[in-house]
């Protein structure tokens, strides 16, 4: 079995009998070329086997890929499976597609941005990657950098105001100071694990959007006067309905039963919601349930899920303009409670 020849512009070139600019513009630069002339080049190439010029080697010389990275704070498979990230990547996708940009997924749990950083313009990074040693490397990296849902020092960003959402949304699921709260919260901890949470500093509070609902619920929760109990916060890991099962099961047969759920994403409250009904109780009657997110499954549940409703759609194409227009600035997307029949 012979090698399969490793064609170059210049060795192409001199099988054609063409210049290397012939080639060159047959794939680069169409206009240069008549509509017979590409097309008899193109289909010689395509007869050798070659595909046109190094990308990564163009890149290089022309200071640019049309490539953007975007950073997810999980692996790929998780993500892709999560409504709030699809919503987000979609708004993404539709403004670099109208750039003739391409978008490159990359996990958060990588080891390091050069994996890909000489191949595109930037990164977009949606959330705190769960490897935190990538956050120190965006923020050093001399590439574009844009972060939804987390900030870095002098790069641009875009969110909500979680700390503002969450107060708000616990301001309306609490109705008196007799109310036993429980908080079904996520990644509140850098654990795999789903169990309760006793003790965060308050360095930790700012280092999340996790950390800054819970924020948000805790200073509704003393502004109403309502007493936490030291063991009714949980770490759910993922956004995931067996993971939030095990916390919500936790939270529903404590002793005394919470009268009130404040979970961190609708997936989690969905998965409370079910286990309420299992165990034969009413909502909001027995218990009241608030989400976080606004998907589309919670506004179609029985009862339809009281939630911050934050548009990750929107966040998404403000994220791929701030990157596109090379901005430096920080974007509040506006929010709005969806008023359900769960709270």
């Amino acid at each position: 079995m012979t090698d399969r020849k490793v064609w170059t512009l210049k060795s192409v070139a001199k099988e054609l009998g063409v210049s290397n600019a012939t080639v060159s513009n047959a794939f680069n630069r169409p206009d240069q070329l008549s509509k017979k002339r590409r097309e008899d080049i193109l289909e010689s190439c395509e007869k050798i086997g070659y595909s046109g010029p190094n990308k990564a080697a163009q890149s290089l010389r022309k200071g640019h890929s049309n490539i953007v990275a975007l950073v997810l704070p999980d692996s790929i498979e998780y993500m892709i499976t999560d409504p709030v990230a699809s919503d987000f990547v979609k708004g993404v996708s539709s403004v670099l597609e109208k750039s003739k940009v391409n978008l490159l997924l990359f996990s958060g749990n990588s080891d390091h941005i050069n994996a890909v950083s000489d191949f595109v313009d930037g990164f977009i990074c949606y959330g705190s990657p769960r490897n935190a040693k990538l956050i120190d490397q965006l923020r050093t990296t001399t590439k574009k950098v844009v972060t939804a849902d987390f900030d870095i020092d002098r790069k641009a960003s875009v969110g909500i105001d979680n700390e503002q959402a969450a107060y708000e949304i616990a301001k309306l699921a609490i109705n008196s100071k007799d109310d036993d709260i429980a908080i079904l919260g996520l990644r509140l901890l850098e654990s795999n694990v789903t169990c309760r949470v006793y003790d965060l500093s308050d360095s930790d509070l700012q280092c999340s959007i996790a950390h800054q609902r819970l924020h948000g619920y805790k200073r509704a929760i003393e502004e109403l006067d309502v007493n936490l109990r030291v063991d009714r916060v949980w770490n759910i890991p993922e956004s995931k309905h067996n993971s939030a099962l095990i916390a919500a099961r936790e939270a529903l047969t404590s002793t005394p039963r919470p009268s009130v759920l404040l979970c961190m994403s609708d997936l989690i409250a969905l998965a409370a919601i079910k286990e309420i009904k299992s165990m034969g109780l009413q909502i909001p009657e027995d218990i009241r349930v608030v989400g976080f997110d606004g998907i589309n499954e919670a506004l179609h549940s029985t009862p339809s899920l009281t939630t911050v409703h934050q548009n990750s759609e929107i966040k998404g194409i403000k994220a791929a303009e701030l990157f596109i227009n090379r901005a430096t600035d920080s974007v509040l997307i506006p929010f709005h409670i969806e008023n359900g029949g769960s709270c």
